[in-house]
């Protein structure tokens, strides 16, 4: 009984309601910023080419050169950010990507790509700015796995809305992209003033996951020196599950095209919605385990069910022991965002509170994204290049099986040496 008390803990009503004050909110803007990025991608841009390149490709690309180069920007941004200025930054941010997404609409293409460049350019920054409301809390975990929901059901909505204007309203498809994201922006007004408004963490949840503080360039040098080889195989991985990701969030509209649902504009809200529902639910659990190192590595022993989830869908799928593609689509998109979320969110938020150094979750958050979106960019140039003749959907069934293996040797390394590395705190200690 006194075992089972260390590794749970209860959550308090006032606590509670921050959960869904907090989550709501978070969720909510979240929600709204993806109108931003990702209608355009339900297009198809057929008969487009630049430099020999699918414009399609060529659009996407762009888009994330400008989002990877925010992350990297963001590595400095998001672990020094002030946190009375946050709020004012999300709406700056997406407002410039509105504009930017004007500019897609005005210019023809194909000079118009620069302002999708521009579009993902400060986008990349707003994950940090929302988790950051919600880091170092003793409810983390569920608010995480809230927003994190967000991004699940969100890409395939926002598609759906930009699919809705283009059939029954006859607007163009690069009109679309910005009539979506102005159908958002009152919402996402409202939503950033309640985030704005959430209570800041109590004097429980510092003495639980420690303070989470700006950090210096030297505080983020001394960090990853401590840590270098398990942050290392963590970013490897996670450039692997951020590039298929990616290309699966791209290219739905043809991977759906290629088992039969062409056309079908709920499709990709329908596909994403119980998987928000299975990994809110799934990860949200990790806030009753107290133990900050038991977290950790249960949360590593479900980025390796993720990884060979994925694998094994892929598997069964083309063996025919799977025959709805739905169903295919569903478990790969589940291994996926069970071993995706916790990087960009829980993982980092308990690894930070469990070797307790002056740090914020937001630094190694961005370390990882920064190299992940790096992995997003490197895969599309190679699947341009080197596998032309590959069909996006054979394309996409590969990636899966190298996902699978990648995360297989790499998490389970990490592991290893994170419960080493603590084993030898202690004793030193």
């Amino acid at each position: 009984m006194n075992a089972t008390r260390t590794l749970t803990q209860k959550i308090s009503p006032d606590a509670f309601k921050t959960v869904l004050h907090g989550g709501l909110a978070a969720f909510a803007v979240y929600f709204c910023m993806y109108a931003f990025r990702k209608p355009f991608s339900v297009a198809s841009y057929e008969g487009l080419v630049l430099m020999g390149i699918s414009y399609k490709v060529v659009l996407v690309i762009s888009q994330v050169i400008g989002y990877a180069s925010s992350k990297f920007f963001g590595i400095k941004f998001i672990s020094e950010l002030q946190p009375a200025k946050r709020a004012w930054y999300i709406l700056l941010f997406i407002g410039f990507a509105e504009l930017a997404l004007l500019g897609f609409a005005l210019v023809p293409p194909p000079y118009n790509f620069i302002f999708l460049f521009l579009n993902g350019l400060p986008l990349g920054l707003i994950w940090g700015l929302v988790f950051s409301f919600l880091e170092g809390r003793t409810t983390t975990e569920m608010l995480a796995a809230i927003l994190s929901s967000s991004f699940i059901v969100s890409s395939g909505a926002v598609k759906s809305v930009g699919a809705y204007l283009m059939i029954n309203w006859d607007i163009s498809q690069f009109w679309m992209p910005f009539f979506t994201g102005l159908i958002f922006v009152l919402p996402l007004l409202l939503f950033v003033y309640l985030l704005r408004n959430m209570p800041p963490p109590t004097p429980e949840d510092i003495a639980s996951r420690a303070k989470r503080e700006p950090m210096t360039a030297q505080d983020r040098r001394r960090l990853f020196a401590q840590l270098a080889p398990g942050i290392v195989l963590l970013v490897l991985l996670y450039m692997f599950i951020t590039a298929f990701r990616d290309f699966r969030d791209n290219f739905a509209v043809e991977i759906w095209t290629a088992v039969g649902y062409e056309s079908n504009a709920s499709v990709f809200t329908a596909s994403e919605l119980p998987i928000s529902i299975a990994v809110l639910v799934l990860l949200g659990l990790f806030s009753w385990i107290r133990s900050n190192e038991k977290a950790f590595q249960w949360m590593c022993y479900l980025i390796l069910i993720g990884a060979l989830l994925v694998g094994g869908s892929n598997w069964a799928f083309t063996q025919g022991w799977i025959l709805s593609p739905m169903t295919w689509m569903i478990l790969v998109g589940l291994g996926l965002y069970i071993a995706y979320v916790p990087f960009g969110s829980m993982l980092f938020d308990r690894l930070v509170a469990v070797f307790k150094y002056k740090s914020n979750a937001g630094f190694l958050i961005y370390v990882a994204d920064a190299f992940g979106y790096l992995g997003s960019i490197l895969i599309l140039f190679y699947k341009e290049f080197f596998q032309q003749g590959i069909s996006l959907y054979q394309f996409f069934l590969n990636a899966g099986y190298a996902l699978s293996m990648t995360g297989i040797i790499a998490i389970s390394l990490s592991t290893i040496y994170f419960y080493w590395k603590k084993r030898k705190a202690l004793t030193n200690a």
